[in-house]
């Protein structure tokens, strides 16, 4: 399997992770952890391809695996995001290629950034000067 040296996720994805990395599921092509901070809901996992992918545009072939492999968690789930992010600008702080399934309830103040419960929020931190 292709690896990066300083990469956290194919240290992760091969097993050497930090000893207070939480494995959710394994497959041949995926790992599904949680998130180090505990994540944004619970439940919130993140499935990391097993070989070293910057972001879901590299190599579509091993971002469809991951897919499918997040499919498989999201299925568990009511309701749930499937999230991924190519680039800085498009907030990826990572890169390796992982995908972030988040469980939902209704009323759980989680907003997306193109969501009336964002635009609502932003337009309040514009209101009180704190954009």
């Amino acid at each position: 399997m292709a690896t990066e040296t300083n990469c956290a996720f194919c240290a992760i994805s091969a097993g050497q992770g930090p000893g207070e990395t939480v494995v959710v599921r394994e497959w041949p092509d995926a790992v599904a952890i949680r998130p180090r901070s505990g994540g944004v809901a619970g439940g919130h996992v993140l499935v990391l391809s097993r070989v070293h992918v910057p972001d879901a545009g590299a190599n579509p072939a091993v971002t469809a695996a991951v897919m499918v492999r997040a499919a498989e968690v999201m299925a568990g789930f009511p309701a749930a995001n499937l999230i991924t992010s190519k680039g800085g600008c498009a907030t990826q702080t990572v890169f390796h290629l992982h995908v972030h399934v988040v469980p939902r309830q209704a009323d759980d103040g989680l907003p997306l950034p193109w969501t009336p419960q964002q635009q609502a929020r932003a337009a309040r931190r514009a209101c009180m000067g704190d954009v």
